[in-house]
């Protein structure tokens, strides 16, 4: 299931969340009760009083959901099974508000793996946010270096925000421009 509109949720327990769009951290006490507006990627965002917030995955089972699964390579993975496993696990980031992953959206700007003298792969991404002075910024910017430093071999992921060149509609997948009506 791609999207939880409107699931109504009672917190399990005590769970770390954002306030979107502001990007605070909070605490969400056990017992408040809200609704689950969206949930992809993993990740989800919850209506709660009046406010937005966003709660990591990993936190799950705090709304009595499963924690999604680490990604898997096969052994003899090359670097280009790497590269591509790094997309797919871009495209499960997703701003909190809009339900496009960042990939889509046109967010991602560049994905090199480069080998340390170890052997170990590391993921240097630069991205963007689709308005500069958006709070949730270094939470996404968190997000896609958790998720891709999930994947087996990559060591670290540096993951740069750039504001050159300015995001607009048109770096948008077809796909997702069609999804917004922005076509």
């Amino acid at each position: 299931m791609h999207s939880h509109d409107n699931e109504p949720v009672t917190l399990q327990r005590d769970v770390e969340a954002i306030m979107v769009p502001a990007g605070i951290p909070v605490t969400l006490r056990e017992g408040k009760t809200g609704f689950i507006t969206q949930a992809l990627g993993g990740s989800f965002t919850v209506y709660v009083e009046g406010n937005l917030f966003r709660i990591a995955g990993k936190d799950a089972d705090a709304l009595g959901k499963e924690p999604s699964l680490a990604p898997e390579l096969p052994p003899n993975a090359t670097d280009e099974d790497v590269k591509q496993l790094v997309w797919d696990q871009m495209r499960t980031c997703y701003d909190p508000e809009i339900p496009i992953n960042i990939v889509e959206l046109g967010l991602v700007y560049t994905c090199d793996i480069t080998r340390t003298p170890e052997g170990d792969r590391v993921a240097d991404i630069k991205m963007t946010l689709t308005a500069p002075g958006c709070g949730m910024g270094e939470v996404l910017v968190q997000d896609v270096k958790d998720k891709v430093e999930m994947v087996p071999t990559v060591t670290r992921a540096d993951v740069e925000l750039v504001f050159d060149p300015p995001w607009n509609q048109t770096m948008m997948s077809e796909a997702a421009r069609l999804q917004t009506g922005m076509m």
